[in-house]
């Protein structure tokens, strides 16, 4: 297991957003996270991401221990996510956005960067050229010198991906990565993701509420209500429970 969450709560004063929720994802899987709003999904996410600390239980990466770890942190142990409100940089290009992702991985000092040295000029062929590989699985490498804010929204999420993917995550958490895309940009998007994950060997875990997506791209899911669980196992499992069906899916019982 590369992801183990054992019996967290989370509670925002009186309120708990999460309660005593356990699940565990398999390396290379593409595990759902799925409810409605106001599930607790995001919570969640924040929680392994070290944005919360849970009040109660423990979040395990390749059986360590993680809560309690600054954010940043947990990026450089192989934890990276988008959000389900894109945020990239307006100003900067394509490529300097992905860039940004690369950060922490810098093997040059502050002065060889402010004296030009080198290693500065070696270290920045090298990212750029990942920059490059990264874009080119994601379809996105004509557009590296275009502003990411005027590409159209689909492609806009495929430069977030990037973002995460430069980070060299083994792990990528997806907040509703099919929200707002028509059905043709969905199916190309749960392609890319199964490409995703074969070739930077990754495993995904994803909130959607798109559920003929996670139809077809989800190995294994886990249905939230009021932050607890009321399923965890098989999608096709899941769209036949009436406690899901009667709480979430309704029309796609039959999806």
């Amino acid at each position: 297991m590369i992801l183990e969450v054992c019996n967290v709560t989370k509670k925002f004063g009186g309120v708990t957003a999460i309660k005593d929720t356990s699940f565990s994802v398999k390396a290379k899987e593409i595990y759902g996270l799925i409810g409605p709003n106001g599930a607790g999904k995001t919570t969640m996410f924040n929680i392994i991401t070290g944005n919360y600390e849970p009040t109660e239980g423990d979040i395990k990466f390749h059986g360590q221990k993680i809560n309690g770890i600054k954010p940043y942190k947990i990026v450089h142990r192989g934890i990276a996510r988008t959000f389900q409100n894109i945020r990239l940089f307006t100003s900067m290009t394509v490529l300097d956005n992905i860039l940004i992702g690369f950060d922490y991985q810098a093997s040059y000092t502050y002065l060889e960067t402010i004296f030009r040295l080198p290693r500065f000029f070696k270290e920045e062929r090298r990212v750029k050229q990942r920059a490059f590989e990264i874009m080119e699985v994601l379809g996105i490498a004509e557009y590296a010198d275009e502003l990411a804010t005027s590409l159209s929204y689909g492609q806009q999420r495929k430069v977030e991906i990037a973002r995460a993917l430069a980070a060299n995550p083994q792990l990528l958490l997806l907040d509703e990565p099919a929200a707002g895309m028509n059905p043709q940009e969905t199916h190309e998007l749960a392609e890319l993701f199964f490409k995703i994950r074969d070739e930077f060997d990754i495993t995904i875990l994803l909130i959607e509420h798109d559920m003929k997506f996670v139809n077809k791209l989800c190995d294994r899911v886990m249905v939230l209500d009021y932050g607890k669980t009321i399923f965890e196992g098989d999608i096709k499992d899941a769209i036949k429970d009436e406690e899901v069906i009667k709480a979430y899916l309704g029309d796609f019982k039959h999806a």
